[in-house]
């Protein structure tokens, strides 16, 4: 008599849910055609890296449409400074906590679902934020919005990691870093022309749903690793060497232990989280401070400020070819260079005085151009020089705590300082900017310092790691 076949047990939703993340198993060649497999290679390759490069920059569309909506969600009482402090306070921190949990999921991830999902989720969030005209609502929906904000980074890094070589790295890396200017730049034009025409509201819903169909989009044309299509790593397909033998045998698990105990790395987060002090503080504030303290309306504000994100992408764009080519892919020199045009530009922008746009705009620009590399660098790129291809989520993750967890403190603290500053003459409401840019400049100072200070750990060989380097020059970024 036939044995009867026990039934298996229902997944639960946490399994199912687990089981639709997690990267494929690897496939066997599908072809042994030399040819053939380059032109699937070099297909996947350009899809991917556009779906990182503009599906992370559509991300920053519901992350700074909130920096444009503030003037006007201030006339109209919605929140005080202090409030909108934070709020935004909110998304940095969860986002901070995000970003290291997710950087360590995304090296186990299938990239497209993971990233695609969260970009839906984002975009959900702002549309009902736009409903909401309550600071307890903003607070609960900013903060759900910075985990979905977390989940950008670190897949479109592992992308990179697993698809191009060591020597292309650097490029693309800059490259991809562009992204971010791309959405800052369509946040600042077309979301302040959106507010100025229909109200702060369309400030939430316009993005949110430009990033529900652009997640739709990303969830067809990202990819997950080169293996999981039948293709080789990307080692053998650039002909590179692989990595060092103790970190092919080692797990994910014990490589990720490696980046923790790198003080490199350490010290690149710090310096990571003093840049974003001036990051957030000029992207979260400025166009405040261009409409309160040098007279511009909405739309000009929002032209003046679309000179950061512009040269920001300049910035971006030129450093890994910059630090790759005229520094033989060394980054601390370069790092120096942009880091004080970043202190010169904030100081300038903050004494030349109202009735000067162009000037303002200047010194936006040279901003951006200084923090488009520092992005770069500090925010990554040095970091996952320093260790594992295998790690680089994880790399980005610690990077990126750091970073936003400095970043949230500086949102509140600006906005409390500019309440306690501000002055009320015939019902209008002036706000001093002195002490915020004391304190943004004064980070972006320290991060130079940090990132100085780097070049002492160049004489550690990382081979004395357990599991030793990413093959490269050392600590120092090469």
């Amino acid at each position: 008599m036939p044995q009867p076949i026990p039934s298996q047990a229902p997944r639960s939703a946490v399994q199912s849910l687990l089981s639709f993340f997690k990267t494929g198993p690897d496939r066997p060649p599908f072809s042994a055609d030399p040819s053939v497999i380059r032109r699937s290679y070099e297909a996947h390759r350009w899809s991917v890296f556009l779906s990182v490069l503009f599906g992370y920059g559509l991300f920053y569309t519901s992350r700074m449409n909130f920096s444009v909506a503030k003037k006007a969600m201030l006339d109209e009482g919605v929140m005080s400074a202090t409030q909108m402090g934070v709020v935004g306070s909110a998304l940095l921190f969860v986002y901070s906590v995000g970003k290291f949990t997710n950087g360590f999921l995304a090296d186990r991830c299938n990239i497209a679902r993971f990233m695609s999902t969260g970009l839906l989720l984002s975009g959900a969030a702002n549309l009902l934020l736009g409903f909401n005209p309550m600071f307890s609502g903003f607070l609960l929906l900013w903060g759900l919005n910075g985990w979905f904000q977390s989940v950008g980074s670190a897949p479109s890094v592992v992308a990179l990691s697993h698809w191009f070589g060591k020597k292309e790295r650097g490029t693309r890396y800059g490259i991809w870093s562009a992204s971010h200017s791309i959405g800052e730049g369509l946040t600042f034009v077309v979301t302040s022309v959106l507010v100025a025409s229909f109200g702060w509201r369309w400030g939430f819903w316009g993005p949110g749903l430009i990033c529900l169909l652009a997640s739709l989009v990303l969830y067809r044309t990202l990819g997950d690793r080169p293996q999981t299509y039948g293709l080789p790593p990307i080692h053998v397909y650039k002909k590179e060497p692989p990595e060092v033998p103790a970190q092919e045998k080692a797990t994910i698990g014990q490589l990720q232990l490696e980046v923790i105990r790198h003080p490199g790395v350490w010290l690149l987060a710090m310096a990571s989280g003093c840049l974003y002090v001036g990051r957030y503080g000029v992207g979260n504030w400025g166009p405040l401070y261009l409409q309160s303290a040098k007279g511009y309306t909405l739309t000009a504000a929002g032209s003046v400020m679309a000179a950061y994100p512009a040269c920001n992408l300049i910035g971006s764009v030129s450093s890994g070819f910059v630090s790759d080519y005229l520094f033989g892919s060394r980054r601390t020199v370069p790092a120096l260079i942009y880091g004080l045009l970043e202190v010169a530009s904030l100081l300038a922008l903050y004494w030349i005085p109202p009735g000067h746009q162009f000037l303002d705009a200047a010194a936006l620009a040279v901003f951006g151009l200084g923090m488009g590399g520092l992005l770069v660098y500090l925010g990554g790129l040095m970091a996952i020089d320093l260790v594992s291809r295998r790690a680089a989520g994880a790399a980005m993750g610690l990077v990126g705590l750091f970073s936003y967890l400095v970043a949230g403190v500086q949102d509140t603290l600006s906005g409390y300082l500019l309440d306690v500053s501000k002055v009320v003459v015939n019902g209008t409401t002036t706000y001093s900017f002195r002490l915020v840019f004391a304190v943004w400049i004064s980070a972006l100072a320290l991060s130079i310092l940090l990132t100085l200070s780097l070049s002492f750990f160049s004489r550690r060989k990382t081979s004395n790691s357990h599991y030793g380097t990413n093959g490269t020059n050392g600590t120092d970024g090469g």
